[in-house]
């Protein structure tokens, strides 16, 4: 792989030496999903100049796209693997061992093969929009993020709620300890939990307490609020504007972003974003929240864009596949869970019937 690169380096010279712009790469990085040259320019030298060459760099390079970036004053020339690796998210887990701060679940690795993590208790993060269409990973990356507050956490500090309306995204995390419920596929029980959710952040307001964290994964989204309607528009306005200091954080899923749903509800609740592959610059625009993220050209797959405080940071989704998940989870400690009121509803029923059974 080595004398590859050595001629993909060789080859970047050339081509921007044809264009009158000497040039040097003194190194670069590689990750599973893609390979980064960082690039030295003679003096005055813009970054348009090299930035509009990307699609002959791409041809040079026989790549299907090529990226330039900026990045702490360096200019970096950056190309997908022509065959891509997953990030595990249980060998990120190993790599970093007790390190991991408590509400701060691992999202991947960066451009520079370091693992990347978001603390959602700061002030700057509070709530988590997950943006993509089919096929981007944003479903696999809500499940790893779960799967990560549970393997750092005890059930004492930490408990999650699973709103899944498809079945099918955090199914394989039923088992979890930390769950207050059965993941919920029925629009009323899951208005009922979150309702439930809006009393416990008051009872918290009220006692001055933020413990344990709940954090509410919620896929689909768009559809949840479409099909709730008032009700849970307000439920959700709550939430998102008061929950953070009462400890309850919302990691929320979105296939395709409109004006309609990425309302004022979104804009000014959801500081962090998330953002997959999308189909146009204008769905780039919404789910980011700021132009010119180039989330329209990611991979997908796990190729993702945070974007916090108006900074973009790319990045490889952790991923844990199915029969992995489970195997986590049934190595969680069982201990007995945390103490928050929430109502019940026909899935905590049945489990109150199986424990006492």
């Amino acid at each position: 792989m080595h004398s590859g690169l050595e001629a993909q380096a060789q080859c970047i010279e050339t081509l921007l030496a044809s264009h009158r712009i000497p040039s040097q790469v003194l190194g670069g990085t590689v990750t599973p999903r893609w390979i980064r040259f960082q690039v030295v320019t003679r003096l005055g030298v813009r970054l348009s100049q090299v930035s509009g060459l990307s699609e002959e760099l791409a041809l040079s390079l026989a790549a299907p796209s090529c990226r330039v970036v900026r990045e702490n004053g360096a200019l970096h020339i950056e190309i997908p693997r022509p065959e891509p690796a997953s990030v595990s998210l249980l060998d990120l887990h190993r790599r970093l061992d007790d390190s991991l701060p408590g509400c701060a679940p691992v999202l991947g690795i960066d451009e520079g093969g370091t693992p990347l993590l978001l603390n959602l208790s700061s002030p700057d993060v509070a709530h988590v929009l997950v943006c993509g269409t089919t096929g981007s990973g944003k479903t696999a990356l809500a499940r790893s993020m779960a799967l990560s507050l549970a393997l750092n956490n005890s059930q004492r500090l930490l408990q999650l709620l699973l709103i899944d309306p498809k079945g099918r995204g955090f199914s394989c995390l039923a088992d979890v300890p930390h769950l207050l419920t059965r993941p919920l596929g029925n629009l009323a029980d899951a208005v009922k939990q979150l309702a439930g959710l809006v009393d416990e952040m008051e009872r918290r307001d009220v006692n001055g307490i933020s413990s344990p964290k709940v954090v509410v994964f919620i896929d689909e989204f768009a559809d949840l609020l479409l099909t709730g309607g008032r009700e849970l528009v307000a439920i959700m306005a709550r939430l998102s504007q008061r929950g953070r200091e009462a400890g309850i954080h919302l990691v929320a899923c979105i296939q395709k972003p409109t004006t309609a749903v990425m309302g004022s509800l979104v804009r000014a609740n959801f500081p962090a974003r998330l953002v997959g592959s999308v189909t146009c610059p204008e769905e780039a625009r919404l789910a980011a929240g700021l132009a010119g993220t180039g989330a329209e050209r990611l991979q997908g797959h796990g190729d993702f864009i945070l974007v916090l405080k108006g900074q973009c940071t790319r990045f490889s989704a952790a991923f844990v596949s199915v029969a992995d998940a489970q195997r986590a989870v049934r190595d969680l400690d069982p201990a007995p869970r945390a103490l928050v009121r929430m109502p019940c509803t026909a899935d905590t029923a049945r489990a109150a019937d199986r424990s006492s059974g």
